[in-house]
């Protein structure tokens, strides 16, 4: 085992030795209100004061303690338990720490984040990482609709950070995005890139319809099938290009499978959208990977 590695499994052991541990007594079907799973509200408190930040079961105000049995106190490191697929806004605001949900996770998840790291072992529902600044979510399988977007009213969605989905994701992925990387292992639905401003999304799976509707200046790279672009993007030029090399190498080193080929390989380059700034890209990875331009 190399250093790294050594080191890797220390901060895993130094990780589980000062989790706080909530685990799930009953599934709820009402919404709930969980903003108060938060490694910064968790990194201070002892184990009492934990089970006691409030939580909203539909209109009813609960502790944290009345849906969780919890274990351990005074970490910005924090394991979830259970279905919470009915809890919203896990991690909103997070500036700090690490928490992982073992199971599906609601709405709302890592809204407006600042720093630290989500893992959901699971599926998330919508809105996850809208307006994020900072941070990185890793979902470990599907994403709703409004992935790293904008609320309905705001100018602007991720403005920084990381989100790295597993599987697919909805409608509407990094809609009016700001900054930031959104990286999708499986299918996105309608929509994606809608209104960016700036920003990377990379797709591996099919990429959906009306892609970059209004995009500025933003960057879509698809990485195998797409539907037909809008006709609002020209064709500009096919080649490899040095920025997606790097990005896609460092993706890998995230831990998402990319090929060599994917790395060093050729891309078809359309400009759009003509009917904003026109400054947006769409990158199409080409099957036909010939040195013929």
């Amino acid at each position: 085992m190399n250093s790294e590695s050594n080191a890797q499994t220390k901060t895993d052991r130094t990780r589980a030795d000062r989790t706080v541990t909530l685990r799930l007594k009953a599934p709820s079907e009402l919404p709930v209100e969980a903003e108060s799973i938060c490694p910064d509200l968790f990194a201070e408190r002892t184990h009492a004061q934990i089970g006691a930040l409030p939580i909203y079961r539909g209109r009813r105000r609960l502790a944290l303690a009345d849906l969780f049995s919890i274990q351990g106190e005074a970490s910005d490191t924090i394991t979830v338990s259970g279905d919470v697929s009915h809890f919203k806004r896990i991690g909103q605001g997070m500036t700090r720490g690490h928490l992982t949900v073992e199971g599906n996770a609601g709405m709302h998840l890592g809204a407006r984040m600042q720093g630290g790291e989500i893992v959901v072992n699971g599926h998330t529902h919508d809105w996850a990482g809208a307006h994020m600044k900072g941070g990185v979510i890793r979902i470990h399988g599907d994403a709703g609709n409004f992935a790293g977007a904008g609320y309905p009213g705001e100018k602007r969605g991720a403005n920084r950070g990381a989100i790295l989905i597993d599987g697919r994701a909805g409608n509407e992925t990094a809609a009016r995005m700001r900054r930031g990387l959104i990286v999708v292992m499986g299918d996105t639905g309608e929509g994606t890139g809608a209104g960016m401003i700036a920003g990377t999304v990379f797709v591996f799976g099919r990429l959906g319809d009306r892609a970059g509707a209004g995009n500025k200046r933003g960057t879509i790279v698809a990485l195998s099938d797409s539907a037909a672009l809008l006709p609002t993007y020209r064709y500009q030029c096919r080649s490899t290009f040095v920025f997606l090399n790097v990005y896609l190498r460092r993706i890998r080193e995230l831990g998402l499978a990319v090929s060599d080929a994917q790395i060093n390989g050729n891309f078809r380059r359309f400009a759009g959208d003509i009917n904003t700034v026109g400054k947006g890209e769409i990158f199409i990875y080409d099957t036909d990977q010939s040195t013929g331009r």
